[in-house]
């Protein structure tokens, strides 16, 4: 070999926790297809706990193919979770419609949805750096299957699971990943969440809701399921909080430090952002 890599390469200077990261992901692959998972008992797991995650949020029911309707197929996505040291946190399989098999007027009608614009981004930090806001974040969990659907659509049973007969389907009552409109419906209903509970959602920026009272000023900005909060009252976070993980599940990230690439860390002098 003229230019072996060896000499131009060399793992040894980087620390031990880094090199423990590197060699994990070397050694463990994430499967790429069915038939790759199936052959180890925690891909199977992991599998197993989605559809069961699916059917209690009552994603589908069981039915037989209507004459003259079409219908789309699943794919199953694979992921390895690492801790910073190199150790695995999780294996997480996720159950994808194949969207691009949806035929449009059929299976969807509109699919956009707003996302937070940079500017309110920059404007919301702004106001809570001047009148020192309490900023939070959230993440809501499994968000795009809360979204109800409008359309009637059938997905074919997923690898793993034995039809009880023929021409059998499902037939979808909520949202699923890789659905051209789930991002839309799941806007739609956290939306239609917050202003029933009391929320303004802003004509200059669709994903920016508020609520406004004597005793606190609360400002909601949602990112797809990335939100954000401040109020200048910790006692509204906590309620509206607590209303959102009742309906949603969500997952209380604390203090804002990433969102939209941005880098943020608050003190009393104010933001910093990276």
């Amino acid at each position: 070999m003229r230019y072996p890599i060896q000499d131009h390469l060399s793992y040894s200077h980087l620390s031990n926790n880094f090199q423990s990261f590197i060699s994990s992901i070397s050694t463990i692959t994430e499967p790429h297809s069915y038939a790759e998972a199936v052959k180890y008992d925690y891909w199977k797991k992991v599998m197993q706990a989605e559809l069961e995650a699916l059917n209690l949020n009552n994603t589908w029911t069981v039915t037989s193919l209507p004459p003259n309707k079409h219908v789309i197929g699943f794919r199953w996505i694979y992921k390895i979770k690492y801790h910073a040291d190199g150790s695995i946190e999780h294996y997480k399989a996720r159950l994808v419609a194949k969207g691009y098999t949806q035929m449009e007027g059929l299976d969807y009608i509109v699919t956009f949805s707003p996302v937070a614009k940079l500017i309110t981004v920059q404007l919301l930090l702004a106001l809570a750096a001047i009148l020192n806001w309490h900023l939070k974040q959230l993440d809501v969990n499994n968000a795009f299957l809360h979204g109800e659907l409008d359309e009637e659509i059938y997905m074919t049973l997923p690898l793993g699971i034995t039809p009880s007969f023929p021409n059998q389907v499902y037939k979808l009552q909520q949202s699923i990943y890789g659905l051209k409109q789930a991002n839309r419906q799941w806007f739609a209903k956290l939306s239609s969440f917050l202003i029933q509970h009391g929320y303004q959602q802003s004509t200059s920026d669709h994903s920016l809701f508020l609520k406004i009272s004597e005793s606190s000023t609360t400002t909601i900005l949602v990112y797809v399921d990335d939100i954000v909060l401040t109020d200048n009252n910790i006692a509204e976070i906590d309620i509206v909080t607590g209303l959102l993980d009742h309906a949603f599940k969500i997952k209380n990230l604390g203090n804002l430090c990433y969102f939209l690439g941005l880098e943020v860390a608050q003190n009393n002098t104010g933001i910093h952002l990276s």
